[in-house]
Formats: structure tokens, sequence, C-alpha cells
């Protein structure tokens, strides 16, 4: 019990703040390209409780951390409350899509590259004391929980970002009916999760975020 309650005080922070600068993410880009609904309802902010859905953001990753630590194996995500966006209202809706969706996978993987940084700090100033330090392990869990989240919102499957990013880059018809899954995304998104084939389709995105933060370590 002890070892699970060290690993939630370590997962804490990594999870909340991943799980909210994406969504503030999305709606800073939206702004910016003409969408102030975000804005208007509070939504770009720093404040975590501002975005938490207490099933998505606390629950399911307790949850998936518990019985990762008893089982073994297991994959801790999480999600936010979604930031509104009225796609209508950006200047040039099809295209700015493209660039609303891939903030939110890129501020993770820019958090990720901060909590590296974060590290070698720490160590610089001498301030890692071992493999078990308490600095060391959660920078670690920053890193695991900013990839994992950047590799599953990255997936080509509406309403994930990924999804939103492929609407984007389609012909218009064939982005029409592409976008007729997102209904169905979410079972899709479980299904895979199920049969243990969607870990899989993330490691092509996790091997790439590793790349980008090994250059910083």
């Amino acid at each position: 019990m002890d070892n699970l309650i060290q690993t939630i005080a370590v997962y804490a922070l990594p999870v909340l703040f991943a799980i909210t600068l994406h969504e503030a993410a999305h709606g800073y880009v939206a702004r910016h390209f003409g969408d102030p609904t975000a804005e208007q309802a509070g939504r770009i902010s720093l404040n975590p409780l501002r975005h938490i859905d207490p099933m998505g953001t606390i629950v399911v990753p307790l949850v998936l951390l518990f019985t990762t630590k008893l089982m073994g194996g297991g994959l801790l995500f999480g999600w936010a409350k979604p930031v509104p966006v009225n796609w209508s209202r950006l200047r040039r809706p099809k295209r700015d899509m493209l660039w609303v969706a891939l903030a939110g996978p890129a501020s993770n993987l820019f958090m990720a590259i901060g909590w590296v940084l974060f590290l070698r700090a720490m160590l610089s100033l001498g301030m890692i004391s071992g493999p078990q330090d308490f600095w060391l392990l959660m920078a670690n869990a920053g890193v695991q929980v900013n990839l994992i989240l950047m590799a599953l919102n990255l997936l080509p499957l509406p309403p994930l970002d990924g999804g939103r990013i492929v609407f984007s880059l389609l012909p218009p018809r064939l982005a029409w009916r592409y976008g007729k899954i997102e209904p169905y995304g979410l079972v899709i998104l479980i299904v895979l999760m199920m049969l243990g084939w969607l870990w899989p389709l993330m490691l092509p995105l996790l091997k790439f975020g590793q790349w980008v933060v090994g250059g910083f370590l």
C-alpha cells in the first residue's frame, strides 16, 4: 500500500498538468485562429480546476495505476473536460482545425522535454540522491505520461486529435466520409484497448517522441 501511495504521489502532478495543459493549448490556438469560445468559457487557463473531469482526470488514471501496480502491465492515460471549439468561427475552419488539433499533442511533447530539462537541472545541482529519488521518479513519470498522451491523441481516429488532423488534410468529400466515424470513435478505442492492439498502434508515435526527447538528455 505504501508503494502505491508513493506511486500516486509521483504521478499526480505529471498527470494533472499533462492533461490540463493539453486542453488549454487547444483553446489558445483556437483563439489565435479566430475562435474565442474557449476564452469566453474561461478555459484558456493554467488553473487545473478549470479543466478537471472527475472521471477522466482522477478516477480513470487512479484505477489504471492501481491495476498496473497490482497486476502488471496496463496503460496509464486520462482526459480532461474537452475545450469548447466552434470550428465555424475559425478564419479558415478546415485548415485551422489542423493547428488547433495539433496543439494538444505538441504541448505534451514540449512538456516531456520540460521534464527532461528539469531532471538535468536537478542532477547538475546534486539534488538527485539515487535511482529511487522522488524527483527522479517524478521526472520520469512526467516524460512517460506526456509521451503516452501525445501518442494516444495522435492516433488517426476521430474524435482524437489525430482524427481531426487527418480530417483537415483530406479532400472535402473524403473528409466528410471520414468524419462519419466520429460517433463510434470512443467505442473503437475501447475495443482496440481490450484486444491489446492499442499499444502496438501507439508504439511508432511513442518511439518518435522518445527520439525527440532523447536529444535533450
